[in-house]
């Protein structure tokens, strides 16, 4: 994709292509193979870090429910629930360090 930025006053044309890295790709893999096929996945808008987790397996959730806090780029991010259920899987803790796209629940 080309874009336009503006840098000190002076406007340039940059093109960036999208990358994915083999050691990133190798850990999604990893991880998605101990996820269960039944249920919603609950993933990772962004990269960044898990602050705080707000929910154990078990409990009860509806559609919107703040599952936990993501720390990107300085800010807090509410990573809320998709959908109505309970809670089947965890599989971040608070600390974790998470790519985009990195399931961090699975909601039944």
């Amino acid at each position: 994709m080309k874009y336009i930025v503006t840098l000190n006053g002076n406007r340039y044309e940059v093109e960036v292509e999208a990358v994915d890295k083999p050691d990133t790709a190798d850990q999604k893999t990893e991880s998605v193979k101990n996820i269960s096929a039944d249920g919603e996945k609950v993933v990772s808008p962004m990269p960044g870090t898990i602050l705080q987790v707000n929910v154990n397996v078990g409990d009860t959730v509806k559609s919107g429910d703040a599952l936990f806090i993501l720390e990107a780029m300085k800010m807090e991010n509410d990573i809320v629930s998709p959908c109505d259920g309970k809670v089947a899987e965890l599989l971040v803790s608070k600390g974790s360090t998470v790519e985009t796209d990195t399931v961090l629940a699975v909601i039944a």
